[in-house]
């Protein structure tokens, strides 16, 4: 009733829609006004919405989608050679981030963590040999998650380099992403560089070992568990790693002491590297994000995202309910913050497949658990906070298990709702490092970044036509 009089009072109540400046103009006549963010939808994609409410499919089947990406719970089980680890990768195979690729398209970074590769397996003797190697079509690529796998950055996995093994602990999904490296001149941002190398050759040789041998002798890591937690440590799960990798190296840490089958030396090798690499954590994170998003494909109808990734050419988008197909738009630039003297003039478009965090409710839509992560990538706290809360518009749930401290502890927007994206005119919220344009820069800054609103058209047209 007291709300009833309020509204009777001598003052005005107006509701307004899509455009602030009638809001403004009609407060400053002293009206109260009740603001509502309606867009329209994009267009050329009228049609296509209306026919999905018409079929009448799309409800049941986006709940299906998000309840199957909800059950599952990775773990991480194993550290294996990836040409163990995929019965269809040869000597000649290449794996990368994004949408499927050839080296004549590829970016800078793409082909400096290519070239790098190459060297690494002993295919090519310096960056001419490799480059030229590569052109006449010595190699095979293909995407990352055309084999359940994904990769951060560059994504580039090649025959000799350990990955890890996540399954789930409900059900039996299996995904794989490559480890870690750290930051600076490392593979994933295109470097090639001696010392990227030699890196790479010491994690094949050792951190991949060890790390099995910690497994074996401990069992499986919760991986759920500990990016549940680390949210409630200021992580994000994406350019924010921090707390996470400390709680893996506590986990670790007990096997690492008592033996793990490894000479003391390796094993404080291992240790010190994790321990001063804050994103180690940032490749598992991916592959339980991985898992996730599998299971969630292959529902028809479902307009839920399974897939966002780039490649540094394409930006690339899969629905539920298309499955296998991509939906891409030309990768979009990056607004960050750069290392030292680089700017965005040496910067190369976004690239990489760590945007499957986002598509499971980590990383730029959960920002607002983590405030710190705008000194590394840019933007405000407040801001932060705005980028998770404007997710909620287009997410078709709340993480049961990813919950936010300044959000009253409200589960982090998940599942991504291709229909409300272009219903609302809302783009997901990236964050993501920033890779050199030129092969063998290296990273050059991090920053934020929306998905192009064309590739989610794509997928809700195609999506109506398969209704049939």
């Amino acid at each position: 009733m007291s709300d009833l009089r309020h509204l009777l009072d001598d003052v005005p109540v107006v509701a307004t829609a899509g455009t602030d400046l009638l809001a403004d103009s009609i407060e400053q006549q002293g009206a109260r006004v009740v603001r509502s963010d309606w867009r329209p939808p994009v267009p050329g994609t009228e049609a296509a919405l209306a026919k999905l409410a018409a079929d009448g499919r799309n409800p049941a089947a986006n709940q299906t989608a998000i309840e199957r990406m909800l059950a599952v719970r990775p773990q991480l089980v194993d550290v294996r050679v990836a040409r163990d680890a995929f019965a269809d990768m040869t000597d000649r195979t290449f794996f990368h981030a994004g949408p499927p690729l050839t080296w004549e398209r590829a970016s800078g970074p793409m082909r400096g963590a290519i070239i790098g590769a190459m060297i690494y397996e002993g295919m090519a003797t310096d960056p001419e040999d490799a480059a030229a190697k590569a052109e006449r079509g010595e190699i095979e690529l293909s995407p990352c998650h055309h084999h359940g796998a994904v990769g951060p950055m560059a994504g580039v996995t090649s025959p000799s380099m350990p990955v890890a093994v996540v399954d789930d602990a409900a059900g039996n999904g299996v995904a794989y992403s490559t480890l870690n490296e750290g930051l600076g001149k490392v593979l994933r941002y295109g470097a090639f560089a001696s010392e990227t190398i030699d890196r790479l050759r010491w994690m094949d040789s050792v951190l991949g070992p060890v790390l099995r041998a910690v497994l074996l002798r401990r069992g499986p890591i919760d991986l759920q568990a500990l990016i549940a937690q680390a949210l409630q440590m200021g992580d994000d799960g994406h350019n924010r790693n921090r707390a996470v990798t400390s709680l893996f190296l506590r986990e670790i840490g007990p096997a690492l002491i008592d033996g793990a089958d490894a000479p003391v030396d390796e094993r404080s090798g291992v240790f010190q590297f994790i321990d001063g690499n804050d994103h180690f954590m940032l490749n598992l994170v991916m592959a339980a994000g991985k898992l996730g998003s599998d299971a969630a494909s292959g529902v028809p109808a479902s307009s839920l995202v399974t897939v966002m990734a780039r490649n540094g050419t394409d930006f690339g988008v899969r629905l539920s309910g298309t499955g296998d197909q991509w939906f891409t738009a030309p990768a979009p630039p990056v607004d960050g913050l750069y290392l030292g003297s680089f700017s965005e003039e040496d910067a190369s478009p976004d690239i990489g497949d760590s945007t499957i965090t986002e598509t499971v409710g980590l990383g730029g839509l959960a920002m607002a658990a983590a405030p710190a992560i705008v000194g590394f990538v840019g933007g405000t706290a407040a801001g932060a906070v705005r980028r998770t809360l404007a997710m909620y518009e287009i997410t078709l749930a709340e993480h049961p298990a990813y919950q936010i401290p300044m959000l009253e502890f409200r589960g982090t927007p998940v599942g991504i709702d291709a229909a409300r994206v272009v219903r609302t005119g809302v783009r997901p919220q990236i964050n993501t490092g920033i890779a050199g344009a030129v092969p063998g820069t290296g990273m050059v800054g991090a920053g934020l970044v929306e998905a192009p609103m064309e590739c989610f058209a794509q997928g809700i047209r195609s999506l109506a036509a398969s209704l049939g």
